[in-house]
């Protein structure tokens, strides 16, 4: 038995939804969400399976955490595709709200994050490694609510 309270729960009922782990890299796409940069982001087909998951589809909401687990945003999914890396078009890039002005930048600072220790403690395979034909998930969305507590 323990003394930690539990985590509050999501007044909406929403599954949560994280973007990278806690720290600075989640902060800085949490930000990008929340002032209307960020409205892409992609994930590996290969964690959807680990974790059992079903891909996003349209309509699908979420209520976004930052690295405090505190509850920020609703967003709610308005595309969907699955592409092979080699598929990502500047749009999609530019979109993800990180500054990236080429598909090659934002290939290389992705696969930064996919090859990580921690992306690939995630994943369960130590040497996990992405290539031309990874599949991916790329999702846009858009904020349908802000959460934070009125300024």
């Amino acid at each position: 038995m323990t003394d930690t309270p539990p985590a509050p729960l999501d007044p909406y009922g929403l599954p949560k939804g994280e973007f990278a782990f806690p720290g600075p890299l989640r902060d800085r796409l949490v930000a990008a969400v929340l002032d209307g940069g960020k409205t892409t982001t992609t994930g590996l087909v290969a964690e959807y399976e680990r974790e059992g998951e079903p891909l996003p589809s349209s309509g699908d909401r979420t209520a976004v955490v930052d690295s405090d687990d505190r509850y920020v945003a609703v967003i709610e999914v308005t595309d969907v595709r699955v592409a092979a890396l080699a598929e990502v078009d500047l749009a999609h890039a530019m979109d993800e709200g990180e500054g990236y002005t080429t598909v090659a930048r934002w290939r290389a600072g992705h696969e930064e994050y996919w090859h990580s220790d921690e992306m690939r403690e995630e994943l369960g395979d130590p040497s996990f490694t992405v290539n031309d034909t990874t599949a991916l998930v790329l999702v846009r969305f858009r904020v349908v609510a802000d959460l934070r507590p009125a300024r």
